[in-house]
């Protein structure tokens, strides 16, 4: 049986230049590391949050990020696992990206020894109006993902997503199916939805796939008015809340017992259960929502 860990998440509130935010992360995720952390998790867009065209300004390629490499760095030097949440990437260069103009929303596992051992791209993007007057298109600025990712770690097979994807089960319960045992969910949560849904959807997602959460999450206003929720939160597999991070700046750990899996899985054996079924047809007239 493999033996508990440690995990973290930092909680912060990322301005609109990566240095400084840089500086912060590191100091937390040291924080993080002197408290035992086995594995340190940062949110979505950690590198920094801007909009329009500063914010294409600002990205780089994977070979340039200062952020990604002090980070790398970062894991060489006090040998821990990090996962940072997402770092908002240009991927010009990359495979299907000719002409592309939108950025990549991409969340990084680096090793150890400072080596990037998994990378995943956000797959839905978050374009919505809410009630309060927030408009929010994010595929105006990102390409979406295509493809899922699970990981190899030390404590078991971690399956990684990206904030919106919270919303969407079925990516979960394919990672579960192809074998992750723990689940990713770093975010920028708006407010309103986070009071609304934040909890909720990641103790189902947790309990739905017998898996631990861990949901590292910005906090606070930043630039242009957005206000990011907070309360990152750490998940096991019966839907406990572990950790919550609250509403202020800071790291939360939580003892990961990965026997808690096979027991959980035990007592609802749902995994096992899935059935495939013909889809029903299409509604003759409008949805609801339309």
């Amino acid at each position: 049986m493999t033996a508990p860990f440690t995990a973290a998440c930092i909680q912060f509130t990322a301005g609109p230049d990566p240095e400084p935010n840089l500086r912060k992360v590191m100091e937390l995720a040291q924080q993080a590391r002197d408290a035992g952390a086995d594995l340190i998790m940062t949110p979505e867009a950690t590198n920094f949050i801007e909009s329009g065209k500063r914010r294409r300004d600002k990205a780089r390629r994977e070979a340039d990020d200062p952020f990604l490499a002090g980070m790398c760095e970062f894991a060489r030097d006090t040998g821990a696992w990090v996962l940072l949440g997402s770092l908002v990437i240009d991927p010009a260069g990359e495979s299907g990206s000719d002409g592309e103009e939108r950025l990549a929303n991409r969340s990084f596992l680096i090793d150890p020894a400072g080596t990037i051992v998994a990378r995943y791209d956000k797959i839905h993007m978050f374009d919505i109006d809410l009630p309060g007057g927030e408009s929010y298109r994010e595929s105006n600025a990102y390409r979406p993902g295509g493809g899922t990712v699970v990981a190899e770690t030390p404590w078991g097979r971690l399956g990684l997503t990206v904030c919106y994807d919270v919303r969407f089960p079925h990516l979960y319960r394919s990672l579960a199916q192809a074998g992750a045992d723990m689940l990713t969910v770093p975010s920028v949560f708006t407010v309103p939805t986070g009071r609304a849904h934040w909890h909720v959807l990641l103790r189902a997602r947790a309990i739905e796939n017998g898996c631990f959460i861990f949901a590292p999450a910005q906090w606070g206003e930043h630039t242009g008015g957005r206000k990011s929720y907070g309360h990152s939160l750490i998940v096991d597999p019966w839907g406990e809340v572990l950790a919550d991070g609250g509403e202020r700046e800071g790291i939360v750990t939580a003892q990961i017992d990965p026997g808690r899996i096979a027991e959980a899985r035990r007592m609802v054996p749902s995994l096992q259960h899935d059935r495939s079924f013909a889809p029903p047809e299409r509604a003759p007239r409008p949805l609801a929502a339309e």
